[in-house]
Formats: C-alpha cells, sequence, structure tokens
C-alpha cells in the first residue's frame, strides 16, 4: 500500500505513490562520519570536480548492516475495544494521542528553555560543514527529483527549515521504498528491524550515510522525537504481513504509521506562529488529521490497484454493513452498494480534512503555503472519485495539471491568513 509521504507533500505526476526548536550548542564529530560505507549502492550522478566524501546519488538502500560503533483530542471515532482477557483496551486513536501529547511536551520543553525562536547555527570542525552541506544538497535534489512542486514549496521557508523538511522527506520516502519499491518482494522483518536499529544511530549522532547524515543533524537542532520515525517503520510491518483490517479501529492506526506520523515530524520543523492562541496537542492533532485524511484518499484512490495485489484497505465490518465482500471488490463492478459505501467513506476522508484546516493557520507564517497546497490538492482527489462515478477500480481519480495551477493562487492567498488572537483563550504553554 502506498503511503502519503509527507503530510505537506502535494500530489503530482512526479510524485511517487509509493512521503519549537533545540538551542544547544553542537559539535560535529569528524570521526562520527568514519562508520560511513563508501560502497554504498548509490547510482546517481556525482558532481564533478568535487573530492566527496560520500558517494551521491539515488534514495537506494544498504541494509547490510547499520552504523558500526554504535490539547485538545481528535474525535474518537472508534470505540473502546475488549481484550481477550475481558479487559478494556483503549483504542487506536487514544494510542496515537499518547504520542502526540509527548511530541507535544518535547515542543514546550524547548520553547520555555529559549526566548528566541530561531534556530542557532551550529559549532563545526573544520571540514564537516561542507559535508553536512553536501548531504543537505543530495536531499534537496532527491526532493526536487521526486517531488517538484512539493520541493519549490519548501523554497518559500527559512533556508535551515526547507533543509531539515528535505532531510525528513528522503527518509520517509526511503523507508516507504522499502515495502514499495522494486526490491520489496526480497524485504524482511529482519531487514526492518536493522533498518529501526539504523535510525536509532543516526538519533545518536551516528550516520551510515550521506543521506541519514543530514537527518541526524536535523534532529540536534529541531525537538523531533523518534517515535513517529519507529511508527512508521512499523507500519512497514505491518504491510508485510497484513492485507486486511476488520474495522476503522485498526485501519486508523494503519494510516497514522504510515502517514499520520509524517506530521508529527514536520511540525517542530516548520514551527508555529509565535502569536498562536491555540494549544501545542491542537496543531500536532491537525497535522496527524491531514496525514490520516491524505492515507485515507489513497487508499480510496487505489482501492482498484491494491485489489490487484491481494490487498483491501477498507474495514471488512463496515463492508459488511453495506452488502459488500471481498468478492465485490475483488470483481470490481460498481453498483449502487458500492456507491453508498463509498459515498461514507468519502465523508469520513472530509471530515479529516476539516479537522487539518483548523491547524494550518497556526503555522508559521513561510510554512503555511505548501501545507495549504496539499490539502486542497489532496482533498480534489476525493471529488474526482465522485466524478468517476465511484468507479475506483479500472478508473485512477487524478487531479488534472489544470486545476492544481488553479489551487496554487488560492493556497497562497490562504497562506497570508494567519492565526487570530482572539480565536482562542488556550495557550500554548
Amino acid at each position: 500500500m502506498t503511503v502519503a509521504l509527507l503530510w505537506v507533500a502535494i500530489p503530482s505526476t512526479e510524485v511517487s505513490n509509493s512521503f519549537g526548536f533545540f538551542h544547544s550548542v553542537r559539535v560535529l564529530d569528524s570521526s562520527k562520519f568514519g562508520c560511513v560505507d563508501r560502497n554504498l549502492m548509490f547510482k546517481g550522478k556525482a558532481k564533478k570536480g568535487r573530492n566527496q566524501k560520500w558517494k551521491s546519488g539515488s534514495v537506494s538502500i544498504d541494509l547490510r548492516s547499520t552504523c558500526i560503533g554504535s490539547g485538545r483530542k481528535l474525535p474518537i471515532i472508534s470505540s473502546m475495544v475488549a481484550s481477550h482477557a475481558g479487559e478494556i483496551a483503549i483504542s487506536s486513536e487514544e494510542k496515537v494521542y499518547n504520542v502526540v501529547l509527548k511530541q507535544a511536551a518535547l515542543v514546550k520543553q524547548q520553547l520555555k528553555s529559549s526566548e528566541d525562536l530561531d534556530v542557532k547555527p551550529d559549532i563545526v570542525l573544520p571540514g564537516t560543514l561542507s559535508l553536512l552541506s553536501e548531504a543537505y544538497d543530495r536531499c534537496g535534489e532527491v526532493c526536487a527529483e521526486y517531488a517538484k512542486t512539493f520541493y519549490l514549496g519548501t523554497l518559500l521557508m527559512t533556508p535551515e527549515r526547507r533543509r531539515a523538511i528535505w532531510a525528513i522527506y528522503v527518509w520517509c520516502r526511503r523507508t516507504d521504498e522499502l515495502v514499495d519499491g522494486p526490491n520489496a518482494s526480497h524485504i524482511t522483518p529482519t531487514d526492518l528491524d536493522r533498518w529501526e536499529a539504523r535510525l536509532e544511530d543516526m538519533f545518536r549522532g551516528r550516520p551510515f550515510d550521506m543521506l541519514d547524515a543530514a537527518l541526524s543533524d536535523t534532529v540536534t537542532k529541531f525537538p523531533v522525537d523518534i517515535q513517529p520515525f519507529k511508527d512508521m517503520i512499523e507500519g512497514m510491518r505491518m504491510d508485510l504481513k497484513k492485507s486486511r483490517y476488520k474495522n476503522f479501529d485498526e485501519l486508523y492506526l494503519y494510516c497514522y504509521y504510515v502517514a499520520g506520523t509524517v506530521g508529527l515530524m514536520s511540525v517542530p520543523v516548520m514551527g508555529i506562529a509565535p502569536e498562536s492562541q491555540a494549544s501545542t496537542e491542537s496543531v500536532y492533532n491537525a497535522a496527524l488529521a491531514l496525514g490520516i485524511a491524505n492515507q485515507l484518499t489513497n487508499i480510496l484512490r487505489d482501492v482498484g490497484e491494491d485489489a490487484r495485489r491481494g490487498r483491501i484497505y477498507l474495514p471488512q465490518d463496515e463492508l459488511a454493513q453495506a452488502g459488500l465482500s471481498d468478492d465485490d471488490i475483488f470483481a470490481g463492478k460498481v453498483t449502487d452498494k458500492w456507491r453508498n459505501f463509498m459515498k461514507n467513506q468519502i465523508k469520513r476522508a472530509r471530515m479529516f480534512f476539516n479537522e487539518a484546516e483548523k491547524g494550518v493557520t497556526e503555522l508559521s507564517a513561510a510554512s503555511r503555503w505548501p501545507v495549504w497546497a496539499s490539502l486542497l490538492l489532496y482533498r480534489r482527489i476525493l471529488d474526482e472519485i465522485e466524478a468517476n462515478d465511484y468507479n475506483n477500480f479500472t478508473k485512477r481519480a487524478y487531479v488534472s495539471k489544470t486545476k492544481k495551477i488553479a489551487s496554487l493562487p488560492i493556497a497562497y492567498a490562504r497562506s497570508f491568513v494567519g492565526p487570530s488572537r482572539m480565536s482562542s483563550p488556550v495557550t500554548k504553554a
């Protein structure tokens, strides 16, 4: 199943369907880069005339080893569920909200520890600054190659935030490629365990390659927690072993793992507007909602494609309630039962988009435009599914280039609308 790589990613034909701050002074130890494998299978074009310490290139991944030396909640849609032992287990939304609270608390802690919201420059040893610059440049090249429209949106951000978002985008894309890329059939749970160990090394300041180094540096500058990254890997594990979801509670957790996590990764980098009166938790919930909405939209768009791979990312209980079964999905016939089922699924996705809108205006001014563009364009995919008479079996819903271009000025205009000081009595702190 494909994932929404970034909650700010703008859907385009170029994008694969496979998307507060630290103020500490950091000294980069050049020995940390000694764990770079110079035989990595990067196949991109290296820039000529440069004495590179890493081989730059594509987002190919070598999983043979890791670095050596090593506030306001969303509406609860699904109910509490009972375990086999008769105990009451919390719903997926509650589990995810605990992650939201942890990330929001991390941001609050950093904001309280400093009066200045700007990212301070690193103190680096001679030679390491150029290596990091090269690593970030390569992340930017990957972003520009695979997500052209999104890349253009990042150019409106400050240089520090722009580079950090590139690094996060590249890591998410590489993670997604593990289960949706050309070598997906060869990926095992052990490979994902190695990828997670490599992630932990990045957060300890021990990157394995140049793309890892960019993210490793990013997490020292911004209060990004490792849990959303680990949770995304967990989503990849689910794709290896699970092809059905018995109810929306299960599907929600999957959507959080593969897409909602990106919102939690991105908000610390994008920043919350200083004048915002919204709680930090509510802003994170909005980011989470956009990730969930994007992934639900992916699922509804790709029903036919997923069915041909033997996968059904739709709540089994809701299918049964609508008088539908797996056989109906595999048959791919649009009936009145299917139309009614799809109307309810689209209604739910739009509810999450509406929840997401509440948080976009609370972001820092430079970060709003790409997020608004993502929201408006992705939501239009739902309109296209309706225009196709709910035939998402043989027709792929997509937003035409003309409609995309027409949406960008609207998104840009909305980006000038910032948070209202009078809109909410709740403060971020």
